[in-house]
């Protein structure tokens, strides 16, 4: 085992994917938490499809892509979120309005520029390969800027996402604190695309937060066991991922699903006793 991780870590790429999936998973960990509370847990499935679309049309540009997605997702996020507050558009119909037309968008795009080949599939399913040194910079350094802002905002967000009507009662600015995890959400998404896919990208931010609510019982304990499962999955998936040649976004996914079920387990035998 230790021979295989000396192995996996002399390869580059594989490094720089570990240091930018680690971040990640620490920021989808944070936000899925609140997220999910607030049930706006699909809002990681929908920015993602927008993301996919975003990324095509920077490709088929010769664009850097995440310069190119980061501020379509954050405006589409923005947009979203004010389209199911002026409840003209319901939160649900209006993720899946805008997710089914980037993502039709996008596969048009790619198509016409050069073809339909492996291009959709790393798009979708992810590529450990598509990480550059530019990328690891800028993915680096907004995910530091992520957990920044969710650390100073820690007080606001949970009063946010646990009871918005008293938090503005009490004078929060719940609007703009809603926005603000949008915002990082997008970001989040975006950041992990790369590597996770936009078809499994969102399980970062659902799964480790369902996890931890099967055995924890406070905000903080979720969180702080949201953000230690998360990375320990990413980290074990990687590896099987290496070692079995399988995709790295799937084998995450395939791990955060049996850590579930564990967490899932034990959650039921503590509440027997």
């Amino acid at each position: 085992m230790i021979d295989l991780i000396s192995e996996l870590l002399s390869y580059h790429f594989i490094v720089r994917a570990v240091i930018v999936g680690v971040l990640v998973s620490l920021c989808s960990a944070l936000l899925g938490v609140s997220l999910v509370l607030k049930r706006y847990s699909m809002i990681g499935d929908g920015l993602s499809h927008i993301g996919f679309g975003a990324l095509a049309i920077a490709a088929a540009l010769n664009l850097a892509p995440l310069a190119v997605a980061v501020p379509v997702v954050v405006g589409a996020a923005f947009l979203l979120l004010r389209m199911s507050e002026s409840r003209r558009v319901s939160g649900d119909a209006a993720i899946a309005l805008a997710s089914t037309s980037a993502v039709a968008i996008g596969v048009i795009v790619i198509s016409l520029s050069s073809g339909m080949g492996n291009d959709v599939y790393n798009y979708m399913f992810g590529s450990i390969l598509a990480m550059s040194r530019g990328d690891v910079i800028l993915s680096v350094t907004l995910s530091i800027a992520v957990l920044a802002l969710f650390v100073l905002s820690y007080n606001k967000i949970f009063a946010v996402t646990f009871d918005e009507t008293f938090a503005r009662a009490t004078g929060v600015h719940t609007k703009r604190y809603n926005m603000l995890i949008s915002v990082l959400a997008a970001i989040t998404v975006v950041l992990g695309m790369r590597m996770m896919g936009a078809l499994l990208i969102s399980s970062l931010i659902i799964f480790p937060a369902l996890t931890s609510m099967r055995v924890c019982r406070t905000f903080r304990g979720v969180v702080i066991c949201s953000a230690i499962v998360s990375v320990i999955c990413f980290l074990i998936g990687i590896v099987i991922s290496y070692a079995a040649a399988l995709p790295t976004g799937a084998s995450v996914v395939a791990v955060n699903l049996v850590v579930f079920a564990l967490f899932s387990a034990v959650g039921a035998l503590l509440h027997r006793a």
